[in-house]
């Protein structure tokens, strides 16, 4: 079943009065390199961005995140800044920028910006200073002399997210720390030169007018006072929650709040938005107090098994702990460092259907939403990438992420039969499925039955219903295995079982997943499908 009302388009950011557009915003997140490519070499850039912004509005969002295009050696795909004010060739220009920005204003379309505070690149002027020689560009990152006899050793026992230790010495015989790559270098963020920079970088882009930041690492720019050992194996991985010394210390948030008060100085309502890999709820929810941030993504969520009953731990836990410091809850499924949750959900015909109903569930929930690029098409992940054209750091390190983040980043399939399916005149920096040509963008536009389509209605449906968005919610009795929750106005049913369920009808129905029909007092819903219900 589709939506059988069709909503007028109301843009809450520009309604009479709006504020705080951000507390329920829903966010589209644009992975630059492979969203839209405009002058042939295979990598996405700025100008395509700007060119297909119109999709995005006619899709229904209401901002625009796009991942790091500074300029920078790629080492990890752009999120190794070697200059924080300049735009990466490959990329385009900073007219490219100011472009990009205007059009999507004109659209009504808020960006949103990366940052990236924990770690430059080894070819930043600052890093490459320090290495030439011992003056005081070392004290800008965090060099240490090794243990050991002849200090052969590391400093400590950190590892690297990517794999290996954290640690990688000079010529000279110091170390230095890198929590990801060793072209990634950790900043010293105890250093006054280091917080002086940053606050004129974020002014540089804020006057340019974008409207806010994602802050790559957001919980790792203060490390444990001494970095003492860690003493085990296996410490931090992707999107983790461990307790480490060297990520969700006390410490950032005086950063953030200062941060705040830089966002707050400007007109429009600019906003901050935290990658967090904090251990609970509750510490995440730190992040996100009235004199921080505004926003942090929920990767418990993230993580949640397809089960009922541990989604609505999450969500419970979740709601319960942004709640209690005045915050919204940021939901979010997918991102360009994880498996796209088609796959992660079991793939093919199941993990399409379970990616359908946990969107809408996503989307019925109380908050905001980001929304990977792509997953508005249903797109799996790329499993069967050869070795040869991947780019992930983590892969090529014996002991990292075993490289799993290429298979997320492979460029979106716009139009055609064959690659690089409208992706530009050329080819596209990784390879894409033949089967893709059945999920682009074209071929899914105007089929009632189809993910893109469903998104849409979805989002149309989200704007026009009062009871969505920002608010709160209360669950519903339900039987084991579904889960049932209103709203203002609505209802939303999930069944997460591989059979039908029976459930009373609370409402109309006005979106489904799968196919429900109504004759009586009860309705059987179909196995994981989602129901949004009009009361």
């Amino acid at each position: 079943m589709t939506q059988d009302i069709a909503p007028a388009h109301r843009d809450r950011t520009d309604a009479p009065g709006a504020t705080r557009w951000w507390r329920d915003a829903v966010i589209y997140q644009v992975y630059v390199r492979s969203f839209a490519d405009s002058d042939g070499d295979g990598i996405g850039d700025l100008r395509g961005v700007r060119d297909r912004l119109p999709y995005l509005a006619r899709l229904g969002v209401d901002a625009v995140w796009l991942t790091p295009f500074y300029a920078s050696p790629q080492a990890d795909g752009g999120y190794d800044v070697a200059d924080y004010r300049a735009v990466d060739p490959l990329f385009g220009d900073l007219d490219d920028a100011a472009e990009l920005l205007r059009e999507a204003h004109r659209l009504g379309l808020r960006v949103i910006v990366d940052i990236v505070p924990n770690h430059t690149s080894d070819q930043h002027p600052w890093f490459r200073a320090a290495l030439a020689g011992e003056g005081p560009e070392r004290e800008l990152y965090h060099f240490r002399p090794g243990r050991g006899t002849g200090g052969e050793l590391p400093p400590n026992d950190w590892e690297s997210v990517f794999g290996g230790p954290a640690w990688t010495r000079t010529r000279d015989g110091a170390w230095y720390l890198h929590l990801f790559a060793p072209e990634q270098p950790d900043l010293n963020w105890e250093h006054p030169d280091v917080r002086a920079e940053f606050d004129s970088v974020l002014r540089f882009w804020l006057d340019l007018g974008v409207d806010g930041f994602r802050i790559d690492v957001a919980h790792g720019m203060v490390k444990a006072a001494g970095m003492p050992d860690i003493g085990r194996r296996e410490q931090a991985r992707m999107i983790g929650d461990q307790v480490l010394p060297f990520f969700d210390q006390d410490g950032v948030h005086e950063i953030h709040r200062w941060w705040r008060a830089l966002l707050d100085s400007y007109d429009g309502d600019r906003i901050g938005v935290a990658e967090a890999w904090a251990p609970t709820p509750e510490r995440l929810a730190l992040y996100v107090r009235p004199d921080e941030l505004h926003q942090a993504f929920n990767f418990q969520f993230l993580n949640c098994p397809w089960d009922a009953a541990a989604m609505r731990e999450v969500i419970d836990d979740s709601l319960r702990a942004t709640t209690s410091v005045g915050a919204p809850t940021t939901w979010v499924l997918s991102n360009h460092d994880v498996v796209r949750h088609v796959t992660r959900y079991g793939g093919g015909d199941t993990g399409l259907r379970r990616a359908r109903a946990a969107a809408l569930l996503m989307l019925a929930l109380p908050g905001s939403t980001y929304l990977y690029q792509g997953e508005e098409l249903g797109l799996p992940e790329v499993v069967d990438l050869p070795d040869e054209v991947r780019r992930d750091p983590a892969f090529f390190r014996g002991a990292g992420q075993d490289g799993t983040r290429d298979g997320c980043r492979v460029p979106l399939p716009w139009s055609g039969g064959s690659a690089p399916y409208g992706f530009g005149p050329g080819g596209s920096w990784l390879p894409q499925p033949e089967s893709w040509k059945e999920l682009s963008v074209t071929a899914q536009s105007g089929d009632p039955r189809s993910t893109l389509e469903l998104y849409r209605s979805a989002l149309a449906l989200r704007r026009e219903l009062p009871g969505l968005g920002d608010g709160t919610m209360e669950w519903l009795p339900a039987p084991e295995g579904v889960l049932a929750f209103a709203r203002e106005g609505f209802v939303c049913t999930l069944n997460t079982l591989a059979a039908e369920a029976e459930v009373p009808v609370p409402g109309r129905p006005v979106l489904s997943t799968g196919p429900v029909e109504c004759a009586g007092p009860t309705v059987r819903v179909p196995a994981e499908t989602c129901v949004w219900w009009a009361v």
